[in-house]
């Protein structure tokens, strides 16, 4: 560690709209989106962190952060060799209550130094609970080739359209069986797969953001709530209700 710390905190308040352009840290990175939706793009995908969730982004890895809505953005930044067990790859977690009271409680403190053994326990402690949270799959992994990418980036950020696969594909480029045989290849998706996926993770926004799932169904290209609902249970294993926001007590 160059000056002593094995954890910075972070906290910002970021407008709906707001884009943190391309950036890369020489330590790792716990982003928590305390309330609202971020989106985070690296060069290889984009991760949606819907509230309750955060993104670990190593040392190195360059990205980018968009809020979807109004965000509280929390982070730890986590220096070697404390961040060392944490993943070499970007991944999206599960923020159990008791890691969301330990991040906020390092937040008050500020800076956690090895040489103080309570800072000591406390970034120990942190480094466990983030090893055992729930992964999540909410990244959308992204092509490289220009023509698929144009392709992804079009779903991304227009879920809902309907249009048949053959008519898309000549607006990217390519022809859709150039594009059949890209996706696999550079994603790990099929074609059909990936879009149904963009839809599902916009989907996540949608609800977060207190839409209903009828509203969300439509939005994201389906005819009925009951063909979204089964196909959301599949792809994240729980309802779309688990989602939506939660009403004050």
């Amino acid at each position: 560690m160059s000056d002593g710390f094995d954890v910075r905190t972070y906290a910002a308040g970021l407008h709906a709209g707001t884009v943190l352009p391309a950036h890369r840290h020489g330590w790792g990175q716990l982003v928590f989106a305390a309330s609202g939706v971020m989106r985070v793009v690296t060069d290889d995908a984009t991760w949606t962190i819907p509230p309750t969730r955060a993104i670990w982004v190593p040392a190195g890895v360059r990205h980018a952060i968009a809020a979807r809505g109004e965000v509280a953005m929390r982070t730890l930044y986590i220096d070697r060799p404390r961040a060392d067990p944490l993943p070499v790859e970007p991944c999206v977690i599960a923020v159990a209550p008791l890691l969301r009271e330990l991040i906020l409680h390092a937040l008050t403190v500020g800076m956690l130094t090895p040489d103080q053994p309570h800072h000591d326990r406390l970034a120990g402690l942190l480094i466990d609970l983030i090893l055992q949270a729930r992964p999540e799959d909410l990244a959308l992994p992204l092509p490289r080739d220009p023509r698929a990418l144009r392709l992804a980036e079009a779903w991304r950020d227009h879920p809902g359209d309907t249009r048949e696969l053959s008519q898309i594909a000549r607006q990217s480029g390519a022809s859709l069986r150039t594009l059949q045989r890209l996706f696999p290849r550079e994603t790990g998706l099929t074609l059909e797969a990936w879009r149904q996926k963009a839809r599902l993770v916009h989907a996540v926004e949608r609800l977060c953001a207190g839409a209903g799932v009828t509203e969300t169904a439509l939005d994201c290209g389906y005819r009925s709530p009951a063909a979204f609902s089964e196909a959301f249970s599949r792809q994240f294993g729980v309802s779309p209700s688990r989602f939506a926001p939660r009403r004050p007590a």
